[in-house]
C-alpha cells in the first residue's frame, strides 16, 4: 500500500492533511477520491486512510490532500531492538548506500563521525545531511518503516565513541579482530526481550517497543561502529575499548565499508527474531 509521512500536527479530528508535495504524489499515481493508502505520524504509528479531496489553503493557495482516517495501528515494520549505526564518512556514493541500506535493515538512527583514514569529508556536512536524511525518507516509505530514522553528523571521532558506547551492546567493528565474531557476541548479550516469550503478541510488540525510549538522554539497545575505506588506526580502536565499547569481526572476508552496515544490521535482525 502507498505510504506517506506527515506529522503529528496533521492528524486532526479523525483526518489528516497531506503536504502540497504529497498531493502532487498523489496527483502523480493517479490515486482517486476514495482510495485506502498508508500515512505515518513517524512516531511509530500507522494510519489507514480513504482519499478525500482537495482544498485551497494560506495565501498563495497552495493544495493539499485530505484523508479520512479508517482505522490507526502499530507499524509493523518497526524491530523489537533499537540498533543505532554509526558510520565513518566515506567517497562517492558509499554514504547514501550505506544509509539506503541501513534504513531498510530497521537501524534507529544513523550517526556520520570523521576518522583518521577517511578519504573524504564533505565541505558542506549540513547540505550532505540534509541530501542523506532524504535518502532515509525515501527507504522508509519503500521498506514501510513506522518512523524515519534521523541522519545526524558529530564533530569528531571521541564524540561519536562516547554516544556509542553509551548504549547496551556498544559493537566494534574492527578488522583486525580475530577471536570475537559478531555472532559470538550477539549470542552472549542478555537481551531483555526475546520473540520465544508468551503472552498476548500485542503486549510483546509493546514492551518490546519500550526499548525504543531514550533512558536519561542516552538511546537504549544497540551500536555498532563502521570505518571508512582504510579501516580505523590501531588507536581508534584502542579508544574504542577503553571507553567500554565491544570490538568484533564479521569474518575472514573484508567488506566493503558501504557493506559491512548491512551485513551487520542483518545478522543483528535475524539474531532478534526481526528477519
Amino acid at each position: 500500500m502507498i505510504r506517506f509521512f506527515v506529522s503529528p500536527e496533521e492528524i486532526n479530528d479523525g483526518k489528516i492533511t497531506l503536504s502540497e508535495e504529497d498531493a502532487a504524489h498523489i496527483k502523480a499515481l493517479r490515486l482517486r477520491p476514495g482510495e485506502l493508502f498508508t500515512v505515518c505520524d513517524g512516531e511509530g504509528t500507522d494510519y489507514i486512510c480513504r482519499l478525500g479531496g482537495c482544498a485551497a489553503t494560506g495565501g498563495n493557495k497552495s493544495k493539499t490532500s485530505e484523508a479520512e482516517i479508517l482505522e490507526k495501528i502499530p507499524s509493523r515494520a518497526e524491530p523489537s531492538v533499537t540498533c543505532s549505526v554509526y558510520i565513518a564518512y566515506s567517497q562517492g556514493d558509499r554514504l547514501d548506500y550505506s544509509v539506503q541500506k541501513s534504513v531498510e535493515l530497521g537501524a534507529r538512527e544513523i550517526i556520520l563521525f570523521p576518522a583518521k583514514r577517511c578519504e573524504h569529508i564533505p565541505g558542506d556536512i549540513p547540505k550532505k545531511t540534509a541530501r542523506l536524511q532524504k535518502i532515509a525518507l525515501e527507504a522508509a516509505k519503500q521498506s514501510g518503516r513506522g518512523i524515519v530514522p534521523a541522519v545526524t553528523p558529530v564533530k569528531s571521532y571521541d564524540e561519536a565513541i562516547e554516544r556509542a558506547a553509551s548504549t547496551k551492546l556498544p559493537l566494534f567493528l574492527y578488522e583486525c579482530e580475530e577471536k570475537l565474531h559478531l555472532k559470538q557476541a550477539l549470542s552472549q548479550h542478555k537481551w531483555s526481550m526475546t520473540g520465544d516469550e508468551s503472552g498476548d503478541a500485542t503486549k510483546q510488540r509493546r514492551s518490546r517497543e519500550a526499548e525504543h525510549h531514550t533512558l536519561n538522554g542516552k538511546v537504549s539497545g544497540v551500536s555498532i561502529v563502521i570505518g571508512p575505506e582504510g579501516g580505523f588506526e590501531p588507536y581508534e580502536a584502542e579508544t574504542a575499548k577503553t571507553a567500554g565499547m565491544t570490538t568484533v569481526t564479521l569474518g575472514p572476508r573484508i567488506l566493503r565499508c558501504e557493506t559491512a552496515p548491512a551485513a551487520a544490521l542483518a545478522a543483528i535482525m535475524y539474531h532478534t527474531d526481526n528477519l
